[in-house]
């Protein structure tokens, strides 16, 4: 059985949108190999819309000799969307109707990670449906004093279980987290 395992760059203050505003000056050898490892075990992609076209018009022109690029672009990707009708990115599957039925059913027929990039609303509806199994949290040292954060103020609290944390010679901070399944409470009740 798979688990669905998000990774997503934040900021000290908790800001995950445009990354490229605070990332690119904290890239390290260890955190790139880090990367690379965490998407070697990863046996799938699930993306939002927003996120996948941003990949889906980027990642297959890229090349690398770490293989960075080689695994993106081959393994299995889905997308979580309304809207879109077809995926434009080869070995896409977009997921439209039954979605939790349709992740759920994803989660028992893969066997390794299946990996979340970004997709903000997505994955507060993973976690309001239980589906998140773990997040990495790439936590940057920069305030930025204001843009999307990742998770809701729903004014309840949530619980989080801390099941590892790795600090980069750059100063960036993977805290991985398992979201507790004891108090969900606070991740609130919207649909995707």
């Amino acid at each position: 059985m798979g688990r669905i395992v998000l990774s997503i760059f934040t900021t000290a203050d908790g800001v995950v949108d445009d990354p490229q505003r605070f990332t690119f000056q904290f890239v390290s050898e260890d955190s790139m190999r880090t990367g690379l490892e965490q998407l070697r075990a990863a046996d799938a992609l699930l993306l939002g819309r927003v996120t996948y076209q941003g990949f889906a018009a980027s990642w297959p022109n890229m090349t690398d000799e770490a293989g960075f690029a080689d695994k993106m672009n081959s393994m299995p990707k889905y997308v979580v969307s309304t809207t879109l009708k077809r995926g434009e990115w080869n070995n896409t599957t977009v997921i439209s109707e039954n979605v939790a039925e349709t992740v759920a059913k994803l989660k028992a027929e893969v066997d390794g990670d299946i990996l979340v990039y970004g997709s903000v609303a997505l994955v507060r509806w993973l976690l309001r449906n239980e589906l998140l199994d773990e997040l990495r949290l790439v936590t940057y040292p920069v305030v930025m004093g204001g843009g999307v954060r990742l998770f809701e103020e729903s004014g309840e609290p949530a619980v989080l279980r801390l099941v590892g944390a790795q600090a980069f010679d750059s100063g960036v901070v993977v805290l991985t987290y398992a979201p507790s399944r004891d108090d969900l409470v606070g991740w609130g009740q919207e649909s995707v």
